[in-house]
């Protein structure tokens, strides 16, 4: 293989397909990049056989070819060469040989035969602003558990409704609902989507502005979207049903600035004891909220902020970071958190906004 190609464009593609390659000891074809030259263009790829992705560049081609070669190698190389300047990649005696202006450099290869197929996804499909997906994705996936021990959970679970895509997290303490508004979104019951896929397709997705096809069987999800195309397994597995502990109603409601609320939770972050733990008092005399925290090592803390109180007073312990994280998911300049009893959940919302929910269990402590 011999083609001729921009140092710029091969190093950031290069960078992403590398963060998708395995560290399996036991095959470690998997550590590798596999580049196949055809047409006119460079064809990466890279796989830990639980996410796989395939990029392409356009180069002036020599000669077709393939080969396997470390990823982190390369990337390594390249982040050290003039960006602005092209590079010719061709092999010999089954290595990659690297020429630049100033540079001639050999990376030995891998038998490129035991490198795997990427699945080609055959299913439902879907076309979708990346803006959107990327949109719901990130909204969520914080709120999933982070140990495999219950796959059901460590993951991100979306389904189709009312021309919405769903997205829904939940490690058991938290739950978090977004709802994307897109057209021709069929209804289909849901799929789990791998918590450490999750990350990783938000940041590939993330930089692209163009619609995304996706394609999904019970086993497998694809994403295309012009020079990319990223496969991700599912998880085989039954999401709780969620909304059967939505609460339907409440006895005591909180409306309070989105900026007040982060800045008095992040001064109560100092103060919390191991287990994050704040307390949260309504009073809706008073038309206040106050947060206290408290560690025998560092102090206490009590914040107290205007905001619209209705309902009974209620005083809640919950683990502030839960809290905090939710912050992300919310542009709304005001928030709403709902009460029932001490010991039931809680919700939080944006105001005017009810694309987003977010589910907090109290602390009983």
């Amino acid at each position: 293989m011999k083609i001729e190609c921009s140092v710029e464009k091969l190093k950031n593609a290069l960078a992403t397909a590398e963060r998708i390659t395995g560290k399996n000891l036991s095959l470690p074809i998997l550590s590798a990049v596999l580049l196949e030259v055809s047409g006119q263009s460079l064809k990466l790829r890279a796989t830990n056989l639980s996410l796989g992705i395939e990029l392409e560049i356009p180069g002036k081609v020599t000669k077709e070819g393939v080969v396997a070669i470390r990823g982190d190698v390369l990337n390594n190389v390249l982040t050290n060469i003039d960006p602005n300047q092209p590079v010719t990649l061709e092999t010999a005696n089954d290595n990659l040989v690297v020429i630049t202006k100033r540079n001639k450099l050999l990376v030995k290869s891998y038998p490129h035969e035991d490198f795997p197929t990427l699945p080609t996804v055959e299913g439902m499909e879907f076309t979708i602003g990346t803006g959107k997906l990327v949109e719901g994705l990130k909204s969520v996936y914080y709120s999933a558990a982070v140990s495999d021990i219950k796959q059901e959970i460590a993951s991100v679970f979306v389904y189709g409704e009312n021309e919405q895509l769903v997205f829904v997290s939940t490690d058991s303490f938290r739950l978090a609902e977004k709802k994307v508004k897109a057209k021709k979104i069929p209804e289909f019951e849901g799929i789990l989507m791998p918590f450490k896929n999750v990350s990783e397709i938000i940041r590939t997705l993330g930089s692209i502005d163009d619609d995304v096809k996706v394609l999904f069987n019970k086993n497998q999800i694809s994403f295309a979207s012009g020079s990319i195309y990223l496969t991700s397994r599912l998880i085989d597995g039954v999401f709780p049903d969620y909304k059967q502990i939505l609460p339907k109603e409440f006895k005591t409601e909180l409306i309070v600035l989105r900026d007040d609320l982060l800045g008095a939770l992040k001064i109560a972050t100092v103060f919390s004891d191991k287990f994050n733990q704040i307390t949260l008092t309504l009073k809706p005399k008073d038309k206040k909220v106050a947060l206290y925290s408290k560690n025998a090592d560092v102090g206490e803390n009590t914040t107290e902020l205007e905001a619209a109180v209705t309902g009974g007073e209620i005083e809640v312990n919950i683990n502030q970071r839960y809290l905090i994280d939710c912050f992300q998911s919310i542009t709304s300049d005001s928030i709403s958190m709902s009460f029932n009893e001490p010991t039931r959940p809680l919700v939080v919302r944006g105001v005017s906004d009810s694309s987003f929910l977010y589910l907090i269990m109290p602390m009983n402590r």
